[in-house]
């Protein structure tokens, strides 16, 4: 019981400093994030993720290690989709880069407590029924096969029905009002003040639905790869934590990562076949540092050939 305290209030403690570094001290006025600033708060967060994994190898073993950096690299790569959304859902309603970074903080409170919420109902429910881990890899497989075969479609971010929902049944303000979520304004007919939200507050909400959308695919994800909740939920946070930080650098250069959804693709079906193979092949479970190797592996051949490929454009061009 002691040694669990001590474990979540490490990760509380320094997931609550890393947010008030963020807003406190990197971002006290909003400003312009550009690609230079993104890389380097990037590599800061990355460098925190994988000191907090030594943590858990110390703690837990080298095992949990590698669950840690398998489902750090996963939950990373799956949330690359959600990159490019979240970009739409900016552009869509004309937030300007100075106030994006705000959005997404406070958009991270809430994916903090989103995923908290989840992850502790699915590990009741995997606690209780252990055959829906063979769902889970199902699915895991099935998603797989799509990305592998199904091209992705254009969004229309102004056709969403929680949008076109909030446009319907709330007061949003046809302007910014620098980086206020709501204001209090006067009705012209009643002359009484009138509650307002801002298109900051509609694109926080955007941004929250987005997430918990993709969460349908990668937390069956992490489930399939260990059902420690504690290695599940701090490998999915700090990757949150990390990529939203990266998310003014990938917005830019998100297309070129041509051959990563097909690697991510591999990788799913991997690791929702793991699932099966101990019983249809009557054989060990696969160790957790050869996922890791085969994940780490997959995923660099995907970034490796995408470069070849944008090199031999360029030449060929």
């Amino acid at each position: 019981m002691e040694n669990s305290v001590l474990m979540w209030g490490v990760f509380i403690a320094l997931v609550l400093s890393l947010l008030v570094l963020d807003l406190g001290v990197f971002h006290k006025k909003d400003h312009e994030i550009g690609i230079k600033e993104s890389l380097w708060t990037s590599a800061f967060y990355i460098f925190m993720a994988l000191l907090f994994g030594l943590w858990v190898w110390y703690i837990k073993g080298l095992d949990s290690f590698a669950e840690y950096i398998t489902g750090f690299l996963v939950e990373k790569s799956l949330a690359l989709d959600n990159i490019f959304l979240i970009s739409l859902i900016f552009s869509s309603l004309s937030i300007p880069l100075k106030y994006q970074h705000r959005v997404l903080f406070w958009g991270i409170l809430g994916v903090i407590v989103l995923r908290a919420i989840m992850i502790g109902l699915g590990v009741q429910i995997i606690t209780r029924f252990e055959w829906v881990l063979y769902i889970f890899g199902v699915f895991m497989i099935f998603t797989g096969i799509k990305m592998l075969f199904v091209s992705n479609t254009p969004v229309d971010i102004a056709q969403n029905p929680l949008l076109i929902w909030m446009r319907k049944h709330l007061n949003i303000t046809q302007t910014l009002h620098n980086q206020k979520f709501w204001i209090f304004e006067k009705d012209p007919t009643s002359g009484k003040k009138k509650f307002f939200v801002t298109p900051l507050l509609v694109a926080l909400v955007m941004v929250e639905f987005i997430d918990l959308v993709f969460a349908v695919d990668s937390i069956p994800a992490i489930f399939a790869i260990t059902q420690d909740p504690y290695v599940i939920y701090t490998s999915n946070i700090f990757a949150i934590l990390g990529l939203r930080a990266l998310y003014f650098a990938l917005a830019v250069i998100i297309n070129r990562f041509y051959y990563l959804q097909h690697a991510l693709a591999a990788v799913l079906i991997f690791i929702g076949s793991k699932i099966f193979m101990a019983d249809l092949f009557n054989v060990a479970k696969i160790p957790p540092t050869i996922s890791l190797g085969i994940t780490f592996g997959l995923l660099s051949a995907g970034v490796l050939f995408s470069f070849m490929k944008e090199r031999n454009e360029k030449s060929d061009g």
